[in-house]
């Protein structure tokens, strides 16, 4: 199991910059962050597969970026150009048990979560 904890979130304006943080224990396969805003599923927003080839959804590319830092047992989600859409909970996923059959954007490849960072864009 790989347990994670997410930070960083807040309120931002409209165009605006925010850093998340996760800060994760054990190994994993792939990392990812995902979103779930209010009355809607939970959606990838970017992942780091295990030879570090990254993968983002169509909504954020060019605008956010993701890394990593094994020495450090983190990863970050870098977000710029904030959308009032881009509100919603961010979490970190990690994938310990290998599922190569889903796709490094869905939900069901990834077995260990964090809690969550809220992330408020206003106008």
């Amino acid at each position: 199991q790989v347990q994670l904890v997410e930070s960083g979130g807040g309120s931002v304006q409209a165009g605006g910059s925010l850093r998340l943080s996760c800060k994760y224990t054990g190994r994993s396969y792939s990392t990812a962050w995902f979103r779930q805003a209010p009355g809607k599923e939970r959606e990838g927003v970017a992942a780091i597969a295990d030879l570090g080839l990254k993968t983002y959804a169509d909504s954020v590319k060019g605008r956010f970026t993701i890394s990593q830092d094994n020495a450090a047992n983190s990863l970050y989600l870098e977000m710029n150009s904030l959308k009032l859409e881009d509100t919603a909970m961010y979490y970190c996923a990690a994938e310990s048990v290998y599922r190569p059959g889903y796709l490094p954007l869905q939900t069901r490849r990834y077995n260990n979560w964090g809690q969550g960072t809220q992330v408020t864009v206003s106008s």
